[in-house]
């Protein structure tokens, strides 16, 4: 065994001489420990509020998206776009349409995104587990064309689940003036009609601005005839998202994007990835400060422990030696803090997914879910455990060999 090491090791499990070094270095213990907790903790709550972002925005993004690189729409109809139906990883192939227009129902108006899809958008994302309303996930029938509305659209439109009236969609002509005479010759307008049933996301981009519409309703809007803003796609169970990704991207050239779902909403876990990050860097400083506790321990130690590093001398170790008993000291402490933190943050996390002890609001208010969200990653653990070896290390590294050469002097 290393001698340096066991002496340390000694020293910090054994009973030391004066009950305050005692005391002193399970405070410095604690400090780490409580340090390397919230860690966990913090870091696993935001995986917990990535996740819960990311299972809702999955319920209306498709798995893979393909768009045009430059401007806002292309030919479904072309070889290589019709090429993608026939891979073996794609379960569901479908058209959609997206364009800004303005609504009219009543007296009131809005601007609002339609999104023109196929019939089979049901089975292309879970749209039916996100629909509230007495009525079901219908486009069109023989006669009229329908608008799945969100939520937060219908309360500023004040239409109702099931409104009565139609409403007025608008949009520009294409390659028309303006008529400033007649304005309203310059805009195309279509009905719409409710299906009895809406859609809430709890994401106020999709649920104040969006409407689901057939594809041929917002191709008509627009005077197109085989054009689309996006292909989506479900793949098969068991098939690798990035690989079918690499691949179709590869086959399409760079004149198109293809994104996965974090990708597709790369502002908003990019926002949340850089919370994450400043948690982090505002703990670890916390982490440095609670690492001063083990500075005051150590000197501590070292005025207790003159007389042995007498005895040490002169049974041959030299200034090196005496400064690496002390080094591992200090590291020991960092160390057992780490996994005593490391312990009970998991302990936490565990009590917090399984019982949900610290809640969002009361129940009377509206949220997505009751309790804070966790989900407890392996590399932000490793991450942990690295950070505070290291700082640890750090720490004690520099004043270790101040306080051996000055006090021991």
């Amino acid at each position: 065994m290393n001698f340096p090491f066991y002496i340390a090791r000694r020293y910090l499990f054994s009973r030391k001489k004066h009950n305050a070094i005692n005391v002193i270095s399970a405070i410095s213990v604690c400090g780490v420990a409580l340090a390397t907790m919230a860690l966990v903790c913090t870091l696993s709550v935001f995986n917990g509020f990535q996740d819960t972002v990311a299972d809702l925005f999955t319920e209306f993004d498709p798995e893979l998206k393909v768009t045009v690189a430059e401007g806002k729409v292309f030919d479904a109809q072309e070889q290589r776009i019709q090429a993608l139906r026939a891979l073996p990883e794609v379960a569901v192939f479908t058209e959609t349409l997206e364009e800004n227009a303005m609504v009219q129902y009543k007296d009131r108006q809005t601007m609002v995104v339609l999104k023109g899809v196929e019939d089979n958008f049901r089975q292309l994302t879970k749209i039916d587990s996100i629909l509230y309303g007495t009525g079901e996930f219908i486009l069109h029938d023989s006669i009229v064309d329908y608008g799945v509305m969100g939520v937060e659209l219908v309360s500023t439109l004040g239409t109702g689940i099931q409104f009565v009236d139609p409403l007025q969609v608008y949009v520009p002509k294409r390659n028309v003036k303006v008529n400033m005479a007649n304005p309203s010759s310059s805009f195309n307008m279509e009905y719409l009609f409710s299906p009895g049933c809406v859609f809430a996301v709890n994401q106020q981009k999709y649920d104040s601005q969006y409407i689901l519409v057939p594809l041929s309703f917002v191709r008509g809007l627009l005077d197109y005839s085989t054009e689309v803003s996006a292909i989506e796609l479900k793949l098969k169970p068991g098939a690798d998202v990035n690989a079918v990704k690499a691949k179709i991207q590869k086959s399409l050239g760079e004149g198109f994007v293809v994104r996965n779902r974090y990708e597709q909403q790369a502002d908003v876990f990019k926002i949340m990835e850089i919370e994450k990050l400043v948690s982090y860097l505002f703990l670890t400083f916390i982490l440095v400060i609670a690492c001063f506790n083990v500075i005051g321990s150590l000197s501590m130690l070292i005025l207790d422990k003159k007389e042995d590093v007498m005895t040490l001398r002169n049974l041959g170790a030299d200034d090196r030696m005496i400064s690496r008993v002390f080094l591992f000291e200090g590291c020991m402490i960092s160390f057992c803090g780490a996994i005593i933190g490391i312990v009970f943050g998991l302990t936490l996390c565990f009590l917090q997914q399984t019982y949900g002890l610290i809640t969002l609001g009361s129940s009377g208010d509206s949220f997505v879910i009751d309790a804070y969200p966790v989900s407890v990653h392996f590399g932000d653990v490793a991450l942990v455990f690295i950070t505070v070896l290291a700082v640890g290390f750090l720490s004690v590294w520099y004043p270790v060999r101040y306080l051996s050469k000055r006090l021991l002097k």
